[in-house]
């Protein structure tokens, strides 16, 4: 059960930016929420600068970390809570933001959650672990059309749940 917060309290969404395939859907979205009144604020991380709207710095930020390994994520994940939207493809941090309370989608609109992230989670290491005994397991299938269309359904039934909930 969620308790009431007071409407100035905004949803970030949490962009893991660098191989990321929706990037202007995010911020057209993003732009027709803030354009109907709902607060919110996109961060896009990379570990290098990535060129991001430059008139709406009220609305899209550029985080570039470090180049370490998975300077991006723990960044992301340090700040990741209830009420925030991470979009990426990384299990593991798609995994520490579910269970921090955020909301985690892939680019490819599926939905990670306390339910599935275990299995992808088993799925990940499974397939990494495959590669590392040198099995060809191949890689992810292309992007499509359709997944560009499941990710905006997604992005925006999350936005709108957050809503309901008391953000933005």
């Amino acid at each position: 059960m969620s308790s009431f917060l007071p409407p100035s309290n905004p949803i970030s969404l949490y962009i893991d930016a660098d191989a990321c395939p929706v990037k202007q859907e995010i911020y057209r979205v993003a732009e027709r929420h803030a354009g109907r009144g709902t607060a919110l604020k996109v961060f896009i991380v990379s570990n290098a600068p990535i060129a991001v709207p430059r008139d709406r710095g009220d609305l899209i930020a550029r985080v570039v970390v470090g180049a370490g390994m998975d300077a991006a994520d723990h960044w992301i994940a340090e700040r990741a809570k209830r009420g925030a939207i991470v979009v990426t493809a990384d299990v593991p941090l798609a995994s520490r933001a579910v269970k921090s309370g955020a909301e985690a989608i892939a680019p490819n609109g599926k939905p990670f959650n306390d339910e599935s992230i275990g299995m992808a989670l088993a799925t990940r290491n499974l397939m990494d672990s495959l590669r590392s005994a040198g099995a060809i397991t191949g890689g992810p299938k292309p992007f499509s059309p359709q997944d560009r269309s499941a990710f905006l359904s997604a992005l925006d039934r999350a936005i709108v749940r957050l809503t309901r909930e008391g953000f933005g």
